[in-house]
């Protein structure tokens, strides 16, 4: 029988192989990345080098082993890596199609590190690649393209390394394989998890036993009993009615058990998700058994037969499993499964439209310069000078590049809110920005305009009166004319609340009909100081330029230096009186204790430790005759407030009385001493125990950090919802969370807090306040605050909880890029390679994915799409009470 069966077997493997070599491998891509020769392997695959399809990236070799033997193997690395770095490989449009990536490290480069990145296929991020954790690593992916040309990306990771691939495959499948996962809108992906030849425990098989060289993994010992490819191999399966086309060696094996008994594969998944699975059935037995099909414990299809000599399949889509557990319940005879593959499901966002994509090619084009724009602008990651909302170009920035014009193609952008163009070469006249309905910040300072098309800024050499045109841009928040030659009154339709129009620095602009009472020092709205770095003409290094009006100076300052001593003189009195009258009425407050600055040396022992220092001042530590230790804040002369507001604002810090919120113990209010005293954390604040010294810096677990969010969630849920008036923190930042010795967190320094009616919650015009870093950019460019810039705040304090670093890589505008957003694509995506790596190992993972889900919403640039804080604390909450209920069951230690 041995002997009969190697016969056929070996007949058949043969006559396969001539067959599949001159009719199937049509339409086979082989890249040896890193490779510089082609070459045909033991398998008659024809492997050919990549440089055709990638356009960077080193090449270097490493020695690789296999079984018993070692050979040289190339490799593709790419150092530059902070932008994606694409494989462009050529399909047929409207083609199911099976793309592999192999990637090894094996320490081509002698530094024992293993590197992270992210990969991409078309505009889906789809897996993390961690080689310290497998090494070589291999992903499949199956695909409906819709495009002749498909981008296989490599993202960087902070600090993770430089991406690296060997070898890169594409495999036409068969037409409408995989149909009912994939559909027909091409808005969905597949990324292999499992591919079992069930029953067969002698290698993987592959091309040319299965046409479409798929990779079938042999079956390991789920359960006790299998069966080996000891059936008649002479029979043939009518596989007519199965798209997926499996070969028929892998069918003529199988998995049964004895009668009875149930059979059962335990298959853990990388992640949470949805998931693909293909269960194939052939008629190898004597008997046609009959079970049932139960997907985690749930029945997915009763009272299945298997006949004799024939073939079927059976697919099903579970939806939110993280570990997957197929069983077949016998009901008659031997329950069997001859194949079974896995699948993730992901979603495939959509792409950018055609119009846009063709403009700013357009734009590229005129620069001159090879900026790396291809494929989709917006995903998986932004093309460089460009920022987006989901599939919407909502940025572009060119400055430093030379432009000359801006082209028709601009217009184009219909989803531009920032469009910065200085110092890009632009002169004559600007035109072409009239669509922009959107736009929101525009700079074009720095360039030689000389006259109106549609906008114009500061810093040119404007001359005449301003068109009507500007008025027609809706969202306009900033239109900034300063230093130019304009004059005559400005168009009605600026004159709105929701523009800040600056005109200081011109001849004279107006929106009445006359001018003659303006000096060219004038402005609509009081004109704010605007640093900007120019650079020079010979690129030798950056000077700092302030930005104000020259001409009138000197006679500006006379004016406002007089007006200031008359109201000084006017208002001594009043001022003093003001003071007394609140020292009267102080001394009724029951909530606070009042302190005399005697009083404040003698606590603070003449101001010996300080523990905090900012814009405001300095922070000192105290103790209290009683013993009480207190956290002394003293205002510098030029941050203290009128007495009025200082009255105001200690009023509204005695109201506040919340466990998660720093408790005001009292105050000093004399002439120059603006002091206030809160009650001591001996934990410090958040910030430290993150990033600080030794001395400060704990190694705050999960769960620690889970219960930390919770409650400074808390404390800001109290100040939005706590009473009718609704408080806006408006400095929200690790810093400003404070613990004690237990690790309970308090939210403190309400100092730029801003008190409103719940009705005003939504939109309020005010002068933006806040830390680089943590400032939600919606109300920096456009000065609403609301409720949600706390949002965005606490978002990143989120995001350094869960990932340990800071928000800010360097100085910059509030807008500016920050390090702590990057982490934000990766955990949508699941890849928590991103996590600090002091919490790995010891966080649940649908608590990590709660939270960062929820940081990742709050910091949405968009604040209609941010949630509220209600909604935050009770996501935070579930996360902590999994987290819990995790490390009970586990055994760790909290």
């Amino acid at each position: 029988m041995e002997q009969h069966h190697g016969y056929w077997l070996g007949f058949f493997m043969l006559s396969r192989f001539i067959r599949i070599i001159s009719c199937y491998q049509d339409g086979f891509l082989s890249l040896s990345c890193g490779g510089t020769t082609n070459y045909i392997d033991s398998s008659n695959i024809s492997w050919t080098s990549d440089e055709d399809y990638i356009t960077s990236g080193n090449i270097a070799s490493v020695v690789f082993q296999e079984g018993t033997s070692s050979a040289s193997l190339p490799v593709r690395f790419f150092p530059d890596s902070e932008a994606r770095k694409c494989y462009r490989l050529p399909v047929n449009i409207s083609s199911t199609v099976l793309v592999r990536a192999r990637f090894v490290y094996k320490n081509y480069d002698g530094l024992g590190k293993p590197p992270v990145f992210s990969v991409s296929l078309g505009t889906a991020m789809t897996t993390t690649v961690n080689l310290a954790h497998k090494d070589p690593w291999v992903e499949e992916f199956v695909w409906l393209v819709n495009k002749d040309m498909l981008p296989l990306c490599f993202v960087s990771i902070m600090n993770g390394g430089y991406p690296v691939i060997s070898s890169l495959e594409v495999r036409p499948l068969p037409q409408g394989a995989y149909s009912t996962a994939l559909g027909d809108s091409n808005d969905k992906l597949l990324r292999k998890s499992y591919r079992i030849n069930c029953g067969y425990s002698d290698g993987s098989l592959r091309y040319p036993l299965d046409q479409y060289d798929r990779i079938w993994d042999a079956d390991e010992d789920f359960s006790p009993y299998h069966v080996s490819s000891g059936f008649d191999i002479q029979s043939n399966f009518n596989l007519s009615t199965i798209k997926e086309s499996p070969p028929t060696v892998v069918l003529q094996t199988g998995r049964v058990l004895a009668r009875w008994n149930n059979l059962v594969y335990r298959l853990p998944l990388d992640s949470k998700g949805d998931y693909h699975v293909v269960l194939y059935f052939a008629g190898i037995l004597p008997i046609s058994p009959t079970f049932s099909v139960l997907m985690n414990g749930e029945v997915i299809r009763s009272n299945y037969t298997v006949s004799r000599w024939e073939a079927d399949n059976l697919f099903f889509t579970v939806q939110g499993i993280k570990n997957l557990n197929i069983t077949l319940k016998t009901i008659t005879y031997y329950p069997l499964v001859n194949a079974l593959e896995v699948y993730q499901i992901l979603d495939i966002p959509s792409e950018v439209s055609s119009t846009t994509v063709s403009a700013l090619r357009v734009i590229q084009e005129s620069t001159g310069l090879s900026l790396g724009w291809l494929d989709d602008p917006c995903l998986p990651t932004p093309w460089e000078h460009i920022d987006c909302e989901g599939n919407l170009v909502t940025s572009l920035k060119l400055f430093d590049i030379s432009l000359r014009t801006i082209s028709p193609t601009f217009g184009d952008l219909l989803d531009l809110i920032t469009l910065d163009l200085h110092n890009a070469s632009l002169s004559g006249e600007v035109q072409n920005l009239g669509d922009l309905q959107r736009l929101k910040k525009l700079n074009l300072s720095f360039n030689q305009i000389t006259s109106f098309g549609s906008e114009d800024l500061k810093n040119n050499s404007l001359q005449g009166t301003v068109p009507d045109s500007l008025g027609e841009l809706k969202n306009l928040h900033l239109l900034n004319l300063e230093n130019n030659n304009l004059q005559g009154p400005l168009p009605r339709s600026l004159n709105r609340e929701s523009t800040d129009v600056k005109t200081s620095g011109n001849l004279c602009l107006s929106f009445s009909l006359t001018c003659s009472s303006l000096s060219r020092n004038s402005s609509i709205k009081a004109p704010q100081v605007t640093i900007f770095t120019q650079r020079k003409h010979n690129n030798s290094e950056h000077i700092v330029i302030l930005l104000s009006a020259v001409g009138g100076a000197i006679l500006f300052l006379f004016v406002i230096s007089l007006s200031v001593l008359m109201y000084i003189k006017k208002n001594k009195a009043k001022s003093t009186y003001h003071t007394s009258e609140f020292g009267a009425d102080i001394c009724n407050w029951k909530t606070v204790r009042t302190f005399t600055y005697r009083e404040i040396k003698t606590i603070t022992s003449n101001f010996k430790e300080t523990i905090g220092s900012g814009s405001f001042g300095r922070v000192y530590k105290g103790k209290l005759s009683d013993g009480k230790l207190v956290a002394v804040k003293v205002r510098f002369d030029k941050t203290q407030l009128g007495a009025n507001s200082f009255i105001n604002e200690v009023s509204l810090l005695s109201q506040i009385r919340h466990k998660n919120l720093v408790f005001l113990e009292g105050f000093c209010c004399e002439p120059k001493h603006q002091i206030l005293v809160y009650e001591y954390l001996h934990g410090g604040s958040l910030a430290e125990n993150l990033y600080g010294n030794k001395s400060k810096k704990l190694s705050l677990s999960w769960t620690q950090r889970l219960r930390i969010a919770v409650d400074a969630a808390r404390g800001l849920d109290y100040l939005h919802n706590g009473s009718e008036l609704c408080i806006i923190h408006r400095d929200v930042k690790s810093n400003n969370v404070l613990l004690d010795l237990d690790m309970n967190a308090k939210v403190g320094d309400f100092g730029l807090s801003k008190q409103v009616t719940q009705t005003d919650a939504s939109h309020m015009t005010t002068d933006v306040k806040g830390t680089a870093g943590y400032l939600d950019p919606e109300y920096y460019s456009t000065q609403q605050l609301t409720v949600k810039s706390d949002l965005y705040s606490f978002g990143v304090v989120l995001l350094e909880l869960i990932c340990g670093r800071e928000p800010l890589t360097h100085s910059g505008t509030p807008d500016s890029y920050m390090e702590i957003l990057q982490a934000k694509p990766y955990l949508q995506a699941g890849a928590f390679e991103i996590v600090d790596e002091r919490i790995m190992g010891s966080f649940e993972y649908e608590s990590m994915q709660r939270t960062s889900s929820v940081a990742c919403r709050c910091v949405e640039r968009d604040a209609l799409c941010r949630p509220t804080i209600s909604e935050v604390l009770a996501e935070l909450e579930e996360a902590y009470n999994i987290q819990l209920a995790f490390i009970s069951s586990s055994g760790l230690v909290n």
